[in-house]
Parts: structure tokens; C-alpha cells; sequence
């Protein structure tokens, strides 16, 4: 190839490959220039408040627990109260949760408080205490009431590596109505007695003492106590409306309670997975209906009489 044709194609490379370059920075600026984020911004917007809306509880008016008022004039109990309502109803699976184990669990606790005469709306201290469940605390309490051993063993008991009775709905739930009972004629209402059960009698008293004041709801007491009756409160309503404050679900949805048979037990048994195998049953089917029973074995050696429930 001669030096001109030469020359002249390697012109020609450099002015082709100028051409190919600008034509993709043009490319890249129409791109940029093309994202354009507000519409994007605006129909996002737009298509979460067509979709999701959160609205303001409306608080029931005369509200009350255990047959007294709530004074929701005071702006700080109104507050503390709207603050209940809306983190369990807005809570939504705790709150479906509350619903089907209640029916589950309230027939065997409505009864105990009738027949112990302690108004219906105590059964909503074991749902916020435990969620209706057999749980232990940081504190060590235990059980649907949240019972701590040495107050267990008070309101008559048993508890021990083998035997705890604070997971025996039932009984624990008798023990917790004598004591908030006792703390009725202490201080006289049942809003106070509501909050000894979380806060204790001595430190109850001790406040009411310091502030000079003998209710609940103009009590400084701490957070936690503070939040307690509020809370009650929340449970009770809805629980007792659920569909009002949005809970959708079928009878069929919720929980219920083993049917059973009843087993009198006044020796040892030595092996409670051969006990459950001998009465048709499994050690896990047992366990569940028996949480109380803490080991693979009950020791009795007092020949203390026992109720053994067995499933169907």
C-alpha cells in the first residue's frame, strides 16, 4: 500500500471512530435525561395510599373495668389507653392469636371466677400476662398467671422440680383469685388490685403512701404499672368485639380445648411415657394436657391424691 492510501485510511478509522463515540454519549444522555424519578415517586405514593390506610381508634365511651369507671378526662389516661388500643389492635397476629386461644381457654377460667366471685374481667390478666400460654418470665414467674414461686406456694401451690401447679390452669388460676381477692379488701378497688398483681401489695402501698393518693389512675407508679389497666383494657375490648376492630375469621378458625377423660392417681408413677402408652395415649398428648407434671415420672411419695386428665 502506498504512503496517500494509507494516510488516508487511517484518517478515515479516527473519523469513524469519532463518529461511534458521540452517537453513545448521546445515547447515555438520553438515558439520563429520560429517568425521570418524580412521576415514578408520585405513582408510588399514590399506589400505597390506595392500598394501605391506618386509621385512629375510636376509645369506647364509659369505659370501665370490673364494674368501675376509667377516667378518661385525665388526658394522661386517655393517652395511655389510646396507646393500648392501638398497638393490639394494629398488632394483628397477637391479636388473632388472643382471639383463638381464648376460646380455647376462657371456659375453663369464666367458671373459677364466678364461682370465686371475682369479676369476668380478670380473665383478661392472664391473656397480656402470658398470651393465654405457659411461659416463664425473666423474673422466673410461670404459667397462664405469671406466678412466682414463693407467691405460688402461698395461695396453696405445689411447686418443685416435679410437680408445678403454676402450670395447672385450674388451680393456678384459684391461686390468683385469692390473692387479687386479699388485695380487693386491702386497698379497696379493683383497679388497685388489678395493679398489685403486676407491681406487688408492699410497692403498691408504699406509693400510695408517698403520694398521698388513693387511686389507681392518679398513681405514679412506673411505666410498666402505668400501662397495666390500659392494657386490661385493650384485651377486653377487643376481645369481646374482635370484629369491630378489624379481626376477620371463622368459628372453625379458632382453637379448642381436648376433649378428655379424668384419671384419680394416688401412688407414683415411675415412667409417664409407659403411664400414657397403657392408657392409649402418647407422653406428648399427656404432657399437653398435664403440663404440671414436670418430669418423665411423678414421685408422690406422700400419696397425695392427683387428677390425671387422658385424651379421648
Amino acid at each position: 500500500m502506498n504512503k496517500p492510501l494509507r494516510i488516508l485510511v487511517i484518517l478515515s478509522v479516527i473519523i469513524l471512530s469519532g463518529v461511534l463515540i458521540n452517537a453513545a454519549q448521546q445515547d447515555s444522555v438520553t438515558e439520563y435525561e429520560n429517568t425521570d424519578t418524580t412521576e415514578v415517586t408520585v405513582e408510588h405514593d399514590k399506589i400505597t395510599s390506595d392500598s394501605y390506610n391506618i386509621k385512629a381508634i375510636k376509645i369506647p365511651e364509659n369505659l370501665e373495668f370490673a364494674g368501675e369507671r376509667v377516667p378518661l378526662e385525665k388526658d394522661y389516661i386517655k393517652e395511655d389507653v389510646d396507646r393500648e388500643f392501638l398497638v393490639n389492635t394494629y398488632w394483628q397476629s397477637n391479636g388473632l392469636l388472643w382471639i383463638k386461644r381464648a376460646n380455647k381457654y376462657f371456659p375453663i377460667i369464666e367458671p373459677i371466677l364466678k364461682e370465686k366471685g371475682l369479676p369476668d374481667d380478670f380473665k383478661y390478666i392472664a391473656v397480656i400476662e402470658s398470651n393465654l400460654m405457659n411461659v416463664t418470665s425473666p423474673a422466673g414467674a410461670k404459667g397462664f398467671w405469671q406466678q412466682l414461686s414463693g407467691a405460688a406456694r402461698e395461695n396453696g401451690l405445689e411447686v418443685n422440680s416435679n410437680v408445678d401447679e403454676r402450670y395447672h390452669l385450674e388451680k393456678t388460676t384459684r391461686a390468683a383469685c385469692d390473692y387479687l381477692i386479699d388485695a380487693k379488701k386491702t386497698f379497696g378497688t379493683w383497679a388497685l388490685a388489678a395493679a398489685t398483681y403486676h407491681s406487688g401489695k408492699g410497692n403498691i402501698n408504699k406509693y400510695l403512701r408517698e403520694q398521698m393518693v388513693d387511686s389507681y389512675y392518679d398513681l405514679l407508679s412506673g411505666p410498666n404499672t402505668e400501662r397495666y389497666l390500659p392494657r386490661i383494657l385493650a384485651a377486653k375490648y377487643i376481645l369481646s368485639n374482635p370484629k369491630k376492630y378489624g379481626f376477620q375469621f371463622d368459628e372453625s378458625d379458632l382453637y379448642t380445648y381436648p376433649e378428655h377423660t379424668t384419671i384419680k392417681v394416688d401412688t407414683a408413677i415411675s415412667n409417664l411415657a409407659q403411664f400414657a402408652k397403657e392408657h392409649n395415649t402418647t407422653y406428648r398428648e399427656l404432657k399437653i394436657l398435664n403440663p404440671w407434671l414436670r418430669e418423665n415420672k411423678l414421685n408422690n411419695k406422700s400419696r397425695k391424691v392427683y387428677y390425671i386428665d387422658i385424651p379421648k
